[in-house]
């Protein structure tokens, strides 16, 4: 079967890329926003163990919810290139069988939160208070799981589907619902921590509910439908779950490397992790800008390898090189010349301030340091190469944990950034490393 809601097979451009990178960045952009919102209102709040514990709860869901993030890629890679190869039929199944995974592994974490809790807490330690504060997030936060593992899904599917606005509408909703519920009741209820956590449940929950109704909508709308056969289909079930499970394992190794940055940061005491944390919200901001132009990648190469086109392959690759690399160091520059002023508006401790001003450079390199890693990954995921990404990031890993062994001892904090820009870098080289074989291996028409 084929699809009218296909994009015609059309040249890759300077335009179709922005067309594709533009919503998303607008779209990626409110997720740190949220980030900087949260920081900005628990920073109005005269005790550093608040940002430190918000901190850490983070992290643990960085590990909990991105963990899970196979659901966006995956779903991303597997949809580009049914619409490549125009097969509606698993265009729509892809969305079908990713939210059947998202329910199951959804509800096995709200089951299983005693034990995550636990084993979360004993490797990330901070401060008394950091850890009482950051158990109360945690034992609310955990309730959003099917809901936040959902919109992974349905956003990794429009995303496939090349339907770039519809993204940015559902990350746009989700995340001004939450700004608006945290400064609420953070600023007027006094919930603190409990607050955040809170408003991002709700929100969550809300932008579920409208992707549900989009998607539904847009099924209907071409005239697709479920099959339970198809969506149950053993051998196309059992691709998505080959190429979820080394994305799954890829994404922990690199969860596992910024948990470890924030467990050593946390050792340092409530300042440095307070300060890292405010530093680590311009990377989070630079990376997802930057991740805009993975995606397009994503959709593109997807879409190249589903319709076997490698002239469109070799031309997503270097349009959307051009654009990233430009972007990433517009990026390193602005927050060297702005950051001083951007630490003053996330916080109000002097202490934290001066800390984070030190360390800095470091985050002002960061952007064009982890572009290239970016870019790659959005290549990788397009051709569905998960085996070669998971490879790539646990040698990776490696790299970053020798890099900190060797220099936190004697250059402390600055050695734990030095291990950082050292991780984006390796992550690149190894990808590079593999992508002549990638490109090779596609079997593209047009070679």
């Amino acid at each position: 079967m084929t699809t009218d809601d296909s994009p015609p097979p059309q040249r890759v451009t300077h335009g179709r890329v922005l067309r594709l990178a533009g919503p998303i960045v607008l779209s990626n952009i409110s997720t740190p926003l949220l980030g900087i919102a949260d920081m900005a209102v628990i920073g109005r709040i005269p005790n550093p163990a608040a940002l430190g514990a918000i901190a850490l709860g983070g992290t643990i869901f960085n590990f909990v919810y991105w963990g899970f993030g196979f659901l966006r890629m995956g779903t991303t890679g597997l949809t580009a290139q049914a619409l490549g190869a125009k097969n509606a039929h698993e265009v729509s199944a892809n969305l079908g069988r990713a939210l059947l995974i998202a329910a199951a592994i959804g509800l096995s974490l709200i089951l299983l939160q005693w034990p995550i809790g636990l084993a979360a807490f004993a490797l990330l330690k901070g401060s008394s208070e950091v850890q009482a504060m950051a158990h109360d997030f945690f034992a609310i936060r955990i309730w959003s799981a099917p809901f936040t593992l959902a919109n992974f899904a349905i956003l990794g599917w429009f995303i496939g589907r090349q339907k770039a606005s519809t993204a940015l509408l559902l990350q746009v909703f989700m995340n001004g619902i939450n700004i608006a519920l945290n400064v609420t009741f953070v600023a007027v209820f006094g919930w603190a921590v409990k607050g955040v956590a809170t408003g991002t449940v709700i929100a969550e929950i809300a932008a579920c509910a409208l992707g549900l109704s989009l998607s539904a909508r847009d099924l209907k709308s071409v005239g697709w439908h479920w099959e339970w056969p198809r969506l149950l289909d053993r051998e196309k079930l059992g691709r998505m779950i080959a190429v979820n499970r080394d994305i799954m394992i890829r994404t922990f190794c690199l969860i596992f490397a910024f948990a470890f940055f924030t467990a050593q940061g946390a050792r340092s005491g409530d300042v440095l992790l307070a300060a890292n944390a405010v530093l680590g919200q311009f990377i989070a901001v630079s990376a997802f800008l930057l991740d805009a132009f993975g995606f397009a990648a994503e959709a593109l190469v997807g879409q190249s390898v589903g319709a076997r086109d490698r002239a469109a392959f070799d031309r997503t690759v270097k349009l959307t090189s051009l654009w990233a690399g430009g972007a990433a160091l517009a990026l390193s520059l602005g927050l060297l010349a702005a950051g001083p002023l951007l630490i003053d508006a996330l916080t109000t401790s002097e202490p934290v301030r001066e800390a984070a001003r030190t360390y800095l450079p470091w985050a002002a390199a960061a952007p064009f340091a982890a572009v290239w890693c970016f870019l790659l990954d959005g290549i990788f995921i397009g051709a569905t190469r998960s085996v070669e990404m998971r490879n790539a990031m646990a040698l990776s890993l490696g790299i970053f944990l020798a890099a900190w062994w060797l220099l936190a001892a004697p250059y402390g904090n600055h050695g734990l950034w030095a291990a950082l820009i050292i991780f984006y870098l390796a992550r690149a080289a190894t990808l590079l490393g593999l992508y002549t074989s990638v490109a090779k291996s596609t079997a593209l028409k047009g070679q």
